[in-house]
């Protein structure tokens, strides 16, 4: 054990937690060595995406340590399916404080060796470290695409149809449920609502059979109206998102009819990690189609449209009857300007 804390060595900790998760890929070694040896598929290339959790800013601190470690893995996981990516192996980061208990490692451990059977990748390396700040878990996840077909936020056209996977807003009322917010709520709609939050349920199968049908594609994180800006701006274009189509859940329609202003909640605060794209007139048949066949709801919300020149893109929100709403903050950001939503229409 360490003199710091209650752990044993990193190498320790490595061996008996860390390395079974990389058995079954053969460049990884068995995490015996400095780096790991990964190449894509004949016709494919590889595609890379890192990001990182926070304790206390991506999760809760008495969020269970088998959860924390299948969101750090999940959040990459939605955003290689919204590539059009099929996800193969990844790097692991994880920062612990000394308050860490071996426990708590092997529960997080745990969480990745679930996931890693569900999702079928590998752990191939990474690091594991010390820090007297809060828990911090970072994932860099290599997935593979048909060479030249992956799907990009900048790929847009005007009149294409905006959809999104799933549902909206459920992880944003789920914190707000969290923090006693909704006191209203039944304990249903609360233990689903704060699920979602707890666990995303990213689109991997979903993701790859959009290659053909979607012109551009990104994973919602930092809300709906947040990433379809991100996606416009990159594309040049503008779009309409018609609030009444935004696909809910039970428990969000229960807590939105029951507080109104919390429509506005459900569309910009993030952590929905489901797959917004677009896709052109005439298609329509052939995505209701992947919906069935998936099993996951694809859900038409708006259109793209053309940007006037020497205009900045702009995403406007209409509501039932056709006003746009007053968004101060279309979603979540780490730094500068945090959100704060308007209700009142102009």
């Amino acid at each position: 054990m360490t003199p710091e804390s209650g752990l044993p060595s990193e190498f320790e900790l490595i061996a008996r937690y860390f390395a079974p998760l990389s058995r079954g890929f053969p460049g990884a070694y068995g995490l015996l060595d400095d780096a790991a040896v990964i190449s894509a598929a004949a016709g494919s290339e590889l595609v890379v995406k890192t990001d990182a959790i926070v304790e206390g800013v991506d999760f809760l601190p008495d969020v269970p340590a088998e959860l924390v470690a299948r969101k750090a893995l999940r959040v990459n996981l939605s955003d290689m399916a919204a590539k059009g990516a099929t996800a193969r192996a990844y790097l692991l980061d994880l920062l612990l404080p000394s308050s860490v208990t071996e426990s708590w490692v092997a529960s997080f451990a745990a969480g990745l060796a679930r996931d890693q059977a569900e999702y079928g990748v590998h752990l191939i390396g990474g690091d594991t470290s010390s820090t007297a700040g809060p828990i911090v878990a970072a994932v860099s996840l290599f997935g593979e695409v048909p060479i030249g077909r992956i799907l990009r936020r900048g790929a847009a056209r005007a009149e294409d149809t905006i959809y999104v996977t799933g549902t909206i807003g459920d992880a944003a009322l789920g914190l707000a449920a969290s923090r006693g917010q909704l006191p209203g709520l039944d304990a249903a709609h609360a233990t689903y609502l704060l699920d979602r939050h707890r666990l995303p349920q990213p689109r991997t199968a979903l993701g790859p059979r959009l290659l053909g049908l979607a012109t551009a594609s990104i994973d919602i994180s930092d809300g709906l109206i947040a990433d379809l800006r991100h996606l416009c701006e990159v594309s040049g274009l503008s779009a309409i998102v018609q609030a009444r189509s935004v696909a809910l859940s039970a428990a969000a329609r229960a807590v939105i009819a029951d507080q109104p202003r919390h429509l506005l909640t459900a569309i910009t605060g993030g952590d929905d990690y489901e797959i917004l794209f677009t896709a052109p007139p005439g298609l329509e048949s052939r995505i209701a189609e992947l919906s069935r066949s998936s099993q996951i709801p694809i859900t038409a919300i708006g259109q793209v449209t053309a940007t006037a020149p020497q205009e900045r893109p702009q995403v406007t929100v209409l509501d039932e009857h056709g006003r746009a709403l007053a968004i101060v903050a279309e979603g979540w950001t780490h730094f500068g300007r945090r959100p704060r939503i308007e209700t009142t229409a102009y």
